[in-house]
């Protein structure tokens, strides 16, 4: 029980960590640590004719209520657009504008990377590889009992 509690009480700590960290990396950009994520999704190739606001939900492992209000924000912003989806009528296509791609891909990434750099300095290819085989381990335990509560 101790060591769970530890383990957990670091992961809580890490997370608060990358919030104000990563949110002060990118800050210059007007952008938060959720508002990265939202276009790090949106970036990848499988998302390039966008995502639903419920597809991006799953994605991201946060509530539809958490996320609409981020993406109404980033809208605002000129970072998103939104339409209805072609397939479900009643379903938000979320699509990076030209805006948000620039602000992603020239003015974002590269202080992302920078962040990383010196966020997993010590680290080696193995241990970022071990690092991430047990958070994946960790996540999957989690997600079943996320679907067990429902």
């Amino acid at each position: 029980m101790d060591l769970a509690n530890r383990l957990f009480f670091r992961l809580y700590q890490c997370a608060n960590m990358l919030h104000k960290t990563g949110t002060r990396a990118v800050e210059e950009e007007g952008l938060t640590t959720q508002q990265w994520a939202v276009l790090g999704a949106l970036s990848r190739p499988q998302a390039g004719d966008g995502m639903t606001v419920n597809e991006l939900a799953r994605y991201l492992m946060v509530s539809r209520q958490n996320l609409s209000g981020l993406i109404g924000r980033m809208e605002r912003d000129g970072h998103l657009a939104s339409a209805p989806d072609g397939q479900d009528r009643r379903a938000r296509r979320i699509t990076m504008t030209p805006s948000g791609r620039r602000v992603w891909t020239v003015l974002a990434q590269p202080k992302i990377e920078a962040y990383y750099a010196r966020a997993l300095e010590g680290f080696s290819v193995d241990d970022m590889a071990h690092a991430i085989h047990y958070l994946l381990k960790l996540l999957d335990n989690m997600a079943r009992l996320d679907t067990q509560g429902r």
